[in-house]
């Protein structure tokens, strides 16, 4: 009988390692190829394991809630036959040659570095360190204390490499000043800062559930929603801006084309590509609404990767993200909203299609909300709330003179990060939008 690894499958490029949610198999039970042996969750997305050979498992290397990392051993199942290709067992090293006399030097500094280094930091479970950040936190000696003071300008609040090279060069400075100057005088500020401070948590007094009250536990992808939104809320300063759209144009677009789409490509189309559409040409007029911040500086983003804001069955939302999506035409649009929210829904979303995101857009009229103030999916500056598409009397302008009609029309709420989106880029931004859908030519095919 010969043994096989399981390893932890690679999920996407910038997806390290996931955490074991739960077994689907036992020692002893007989699985087959391609049948799913355990879950595993990421900070993105949940995902099952599957077997890559026939045979029974004998052993399992991790139990539930243990972080793994990719490509490590997760389970060792047994075939049939002898040892082949097959089995990821140890492979026989080829012999080391000698160290030649001009590396002697070479190895000894190594060895020196090596015993001087500190002991490796760790993640915790309010605080996520990537093997990157923490290659780079044992290199330069940084202590598990000093990276869990550092405020992490990533998602969820992760420490990034440049959040810690830009701390290794304030830590450096500082020191240099402490020498120089006197205790008792007041230090200015260091120039380079690495994101805002946090702040302190608030002591909040304990709510008493009476005896007739139900607990329900939050769940997995619940508590990181909830710990995501304070974050942000405690990062940017939101502001909004809101403008109504008219949109009878396009209602009435959408009608004329809707049947002949479904017949022709075998799906639906909705009103979301035409909305996202508009965002994208918007963003592409004022690129400086497509950025991040960075401590002090600003990132202008090249790409323009729109976020689709997505309701799950349970309640929760996940955001898929449109890649390039200014570089898209209606139908390649449309096709890939359709493939995303349906992908979203049965959870079958890769690691990578939910990152990378350089602004957001939310459907609250989904739920019959007339308007709405998101909040800011970080790193970025800007979420856009489209409102329900309401049937109004509304005056129409005319050469002939004004008169009242029946329009469709619906309210854009756009949130902003006001430390470096002022209200003007705010507000023309958001009105962008409007003029793209207002201007709708009812001649456009598809």
């Amino acid at each position: 009988m010969a043994k096989f690894e399981l390893k932890l499958p690679k999920m996407g490029e910038s997806v390290a390692e996931a955490t074991i949610t739960s077994w689907l198999k036992d020692i002893g039970d007989t699985i087959e190829a391609d049948e799913a042996v355990l879950e595993i969750a990421t900070d993105k997305v949940d995902s099952e394991v599957p077997s890559e050979v026939d045979g029974v498992l004998v052993e399992k290397l991790f139990e539930i809630d243990d972080v793994v990392q990719v490509g490590q051993t997760i389970a060792i199942i047994e075939i049939e036959g002898e040892d082949t290709e097959v089995a990821q067992g140890p492979k026989e090293q080829p012999k080391a040659e000698p160290i030649k006399e001009e590396h002697v030097e070479e190895v000894v500094q190594t060895v020196v570095a090596a015993k001087q280094t500190v002991e490796a930091v760790v993640s915790s479970e309010d605080r996520f360190y990537s093997p990157l950040v923490r290659n780079i936190a044992k290199q330069e000696g940084v202590s598990q204390s000093e990276l869990d003071s550092i405020p992490g300008s990533g998602k969820d609040g992760r420490v990034t490499k440049n959040d810690i090279k830009a701390y290794l060069e304030s830590r450096g400075t500082k020191q240099e000043e402490e020498v120089k100057t006197k205790p008792v005088v007041p230090q200015e500020p260091v120039a380079k800062h690495t994101s805002p401070a946090p702040i302190q948590e608030q002591k909040v007094a304990p709510i008493v559930a009476s005896g007739d009250d139900e607990i329900i536990e939050m769940t997995r992808m619940g508590k990181l929603i909830s710990k995501h939104m304070v974050d942000s809320v405690h990062t940017s300063a939101h502001v909004q801006s809101f403008i109504e759209a008219d949109v009878t144009n396009i209602w009435n677009w959408r009608n004329k084309h809707k049947d002949g789409f479904k017949k022709r490509e075998g799906e639906n189309l909705t009103f979301t590509p035409i909305f996202m559409e508009a965002v994208a040409k918007a963003l592409r007029d004022f690129p400086m609404m497509n950025i991040s911040v960075q401590g002090e500086n600003i990132i202008k983003k090249k790409h323009i990767n729109l976020g689709m804001a997505a309701a799950l069955p349970d309640g929760n939302l996940i955001v898929p993200v449109i890649k390039d999506a200014d570089q898209l035409n209606l139908l390649g649009m449309a096709k890939k909203v359709n493939d995303l929210a349906n992908r979203a829904r049965i959870g079958a979303l890769q690691p990578d299609e939910i990152q990378d995101g350089t602004y957001t857009v939310t459907n609250v009229g989904t739920f019959g909300s007339i308007m709405g103030t998101p909040i800011i999916n970080q790193p970025q500056v800007g979420i856009l709330a489209l409102g329900a598409i309401r049937k109004v009397p509304a005056v129409i302008e005319t050469p002939d003179g004004d008169f009242i009609g029946i329009r469709y029309k619906m309210f854009l709420s756009h949130s902003y990060d006001h430390r470096v989106v002022n209200g003007a880029l705010g507000g023309q931004f958001v009105k962008a939008v409007k003029d793209y859908l207002e201007a709708w030519d009812m001649d456009r095919e598809i």
